[in-house]
């Protein structure tokens, strides 16, 4: 199902939301458990970086998980995801329910995933990206495979795709690099 570079920068050009998944996209999928039974996630600073920069360009970034857990409403308050969506087993629904509630499209949306769960939202949408570590079935489903694994760098790739498809990472860093 993959395409070429243009075809996906052509699609990535119209995204308006993007959905990413939490265990296996946002973090490398490891769970740490403490003494107390707390829940501890590493998430990658430059995913955050590139969801704000998406958002500074006026993506909406959504969170559709099948787990619940404090620390992702807490992640998500940190970086200004509104749209958070836990304990969904049947993710589509919670697609669908995002589209209504923000008027977004299928063809305006893409999806960041990893396992099967993931696919039948990737069945649904314009952009279904799988990370470099996903399961086969999923990078299957998928039109793009990160070259970054999750929780290591694949958000944040996602992101500038987007913004370049946008025409608007040059400006971004050309910001930064103003003295």
């Amino acid at each position: 199902m993959q395409k070429t570079k243009k075809q996906i920068n052509a699609i990535a050009k119209n995204i308006k939301l993007l959905i990413l998944d939490v265990d296996g996209v946002l973090t490398d999928g490891s769970i740490i458990l403490d003494n107390k039974g707390n829940e501890i996630k590493a998430f990658n600073v430059r995913d955050g970086h590139g969801i704000k920069l998406l958002q500074r360009h006026g993506v909406i970034v959504a969170v559709i998980t099948g787990r619940e857990s404090k620390v992702v409403e807490v992640r998500a308050k940190e970086l200004g995801i509104n749209e958070v969506y836990q304990k969904y087993h049947r993710k589509a629904e919670a697609l669908e329910a995002l589209l209504r509630k923000t008027g977004f499209s299928a063809k305006e949306t893409a999806c960041v995933g990893d396992d099967i769960v993931d696919i039948p939202i990737f069945r649904r949408i314009a952009l279904p990206i799988a990370v470099a570590d996903a399961v086969e079935e999923a990078k299957s489903a998928a039109l793009l495979i990160t070259k970054n694994p999750g929780g290591k760098g694949a958000v944040r790739e996602v992101c500038e795709l987007i913004l370049m498809a946008k025409g608007v990472w040059k400006g971004i860093v050309d910001e930064y690099n103003k003295v």
